[in-house]
């Protein structure tokens, strides 16, 4: 198990992959999945949470990948990580994520990602 994290929190439980990539293929076969006509994947998954530093695939990339497929149009993403510079904020930005939490921060993680959840 590493320090890091990338989730994907549905409406009822939580996914976590072990590396971006992982997160991504993840990702990928759960918005393939087929799809009934009382659930969808944007009743279904409520948040992506990743990190900037992640193996195979960072949470910059994983992050551009996601804002860039219609299917996860409007899905929140939220980035918690350890680097907190402006400069990696304004990463996270340019990439779309819609939060940039610092970790250490639980409280401010969960204020932030919060309100997400609860749509």
């Amino acid at each position: 198990s590493s320090d890091w994290s990338s989730d994907v929190c549905t409406s009822d439980l939580y996914h976590q992959a072990n590396n971006g990539r992982e997160a991504w293929d993840r990702l990928q076969a759960f918005a393939n999945r087929p799809w009934g006509d009382n659930d969808s994947l944007h009743d279904t998954l409520k948040l992506i949470l990743v990190d900037a530093e992640m193996p195979e695939m960072d949470g910059y990339v994983l992050t551009r990948l996601i804002k860039n497929d219609p299917r996860f149009a409007d899905i929140p993403v939220v980035m918690h990580s350890s680097l907190s510079s402006n400069a990696n904020r304004a990463m996270g930005t340019s990439v779309g994520v819609d939060a940039y939490v610092a970790k250490f921060e639980p409280a401010l993680l969960a204020e932030t990602m919060l309100p997400f959840l609860q749509r």
